[in-house]
């Protein structure tokens, strides 16, 4: 476990208070920021968002079928959700505040503040004129700085999905002169109370939680610390609690897309055996697997797809010596695409991929493509840099309260779903197919039945966990 301050930022000292609840906010004489986020369409799918409150997960759908149980369902079995579907990436995210003028009251005499966030368009609003600078709306403490706290299950430096996340915050706070974010990493869940407590304790205005599994013993922490905005980047979503905000995703969509294109890229060089390299066969590494295979298969039914489970424990996703072995084993049975869906220990793998000439798959990742260091074939994104961006603009003018979700689904949003890095036209033109197809809701009973027998194990589990 890792307590540290990412380098690159200013440090400051802790503040001396915190204590002060984010409705005083409200009554301050502070500037009104909006944003309009610009979604463009990704080749493999239109823009758009969907953008829930995380009560709907709680009602059936209209029209009484299988899908319309699923988002119960995630709800109920919220004990499986881990950092594996919480990922990487930069927010490049930046604020800006002009100053007042001191020459008089006329019409140029107004504080104008605004938000730049790229990809998307600058919108600025005026305030009255004033002499003192206004609150920064992150400033949930009301302390004079704002400080992001970050909390993983993986290592913040293993180059895996955990610190995709802390690389996200660590960038939005240089580009906006905040202190450096506070991290710790390595968090078990049992001891996910504690450490994230004492996070807590270090004058951070917001939490972002790396993984649904450390996320769901916060409870009480959430409720004595109600001046912060807790966030959690929770891949299929927790039970319901109004203090945190959740961002999530459909697996079996992710998998689908990502099967998919490793079977379009099999077939390119006639080769038909893949292999998923994971942790320990939880429901959401079933979830993503199974449709992995059901749609692998339906580029060519004799295509077969082999699993290695290589954690020593649940959420052990960083054992690089197992994950090696798993690959070197991989090899002699002639697989040539490779998933490692590890957190730590995946860019070993890869890397070994490399060498071997095998088709190697992210994690996450959406700059996979563009990696400087290792040839990725297929990029399978579900990024948590791109999701902490997307929802920072929500965050910042109060459209994305604690107690929401913000939903990212595939061929709507562009930060989810599989890319083939070099795609003949052939094969752009067929995943751009399949995304349409996802959208439209075509799968929508196939995965819900897959997903329902992923997490058949843990239906027990009471949907008041976070009660």
């Amino acid at each position: 476990m890792l307590l540290w301050r990412a380098s690159g930022a200013e440090t400051r000292p802790p503040p001396d208070r915190l204590g002060v609840i984010r409705a005083g906010l409200q009554q301050e004489n502070r500037p009104v920021y909006s944003l309009a986020e610009s979604r463009g369409n990704h080749t493999t799918g239109g823009a758009g968002a969907h953008d829930h409150d995380i009560r709907s997960l709680h009602s059936a759908d209209a029209s009484g079928g299988l899908a319309g149980q699923v988002p119960r369902l995630a709800a109920i079995v919220a004990h499986i959700r881990s950092g594996a579907v919480y990922l990487s990436a930069l927010a490049a995210v930046s604020l800006v505040t002009a100053a007042c003028s001191d020459d008089g009251l006329d019409a140029s005499d107004t504080t104008t503040a605004g938000i730049t966030i790229a990809g998307t368009t600058q919108i600025s609003t005026s305030v009255p004129p004033t002499n003192a600078r206004p609150p920064d709306p992150l400033d949930f403490n009301r302390d004079g700085d704002v400080v992001f706290g970050v909390a993983t299950t993986g290592p913040a430096d293993g180059g895996g999905w955990s610190q995709g996340i802390v690389d996200a915050a660590k960038e939005f706070s240089i580009l906006n002169s905040f202190a450096a974010p506070i991290v710790i990493d390595r968090i078990r869940p049992e001891d996910a109370a504690t450490l994230i407590g004492g996070l807590a304790q270090q004058g951070v205005d917001i939490i972002v939680i790396g993984a649904a599994a450390i996320a769901l013993p916060l409870a009480d922490v959430i409720k004595q610390n109600p001046d912060i905005y807790w966030y959690c980047n929770c891949g299929a979503g927790i039970p319901e609690h109004p203090g945190l905000a959740q961002s999530t995703h459909d697996g079996a969509e992710i998998g689908y897309t990502a099967g998919f294109a490793t079977g379009l890229l099999l077939e390119a060089i006639g080769e038909r055996r893949a292999t998923i390299i994971s942790c320990c066969d939880l429901g959401f590494e079933k979830q993503l697997r199974r449709s992995f295979e059901d749609a692998l298969r339906t580029v060519d039914d004799s295509f077969r797809l082999t699993y290695v489970r290589t954690g020593t424990l649940n959420y052990d996703f960083d054992n690089t010596t197992n994950a090696q072995a798993a690959f070197r084993t991989a090899v002699d049975e002639r697989n040539h695409a490779v998933l490692p869906f590890l957190d730590g220990a995946h860019r070993a793998v890869v890397t070994d991929a490399n060498v071997a000439g095998v088709i190697a798959l992210s994690a996450g990742s959406s700059t996979a493509c563009d990696d400087s260091e290792l040839a990725y074939g297929i990029a399978v994104r579900f990024d948590g840099g791109d999701y902490l961006r997307a929802v920072l603009p929500g965050i910042i003018d109060g459209s994305f309260s604690e107690g929401q979700t913000r939903t990212f689904k595939v061929g709507v949003d562009p930060q989810v779903g599989a890319i083939i890095c070099n795609p003949s036209p052939e094969q752009q033109a067929a995943m751009d197919d399949l995304y349409v197809r996802i959208a439209a809701g075509e799968f929508a009973e196939q995965f819900a039945e897959l997903t329902l027998d992923a997490f058949a194990d843990e239906v027990d589990l009471s949907e008041d966990l976070l009660d």
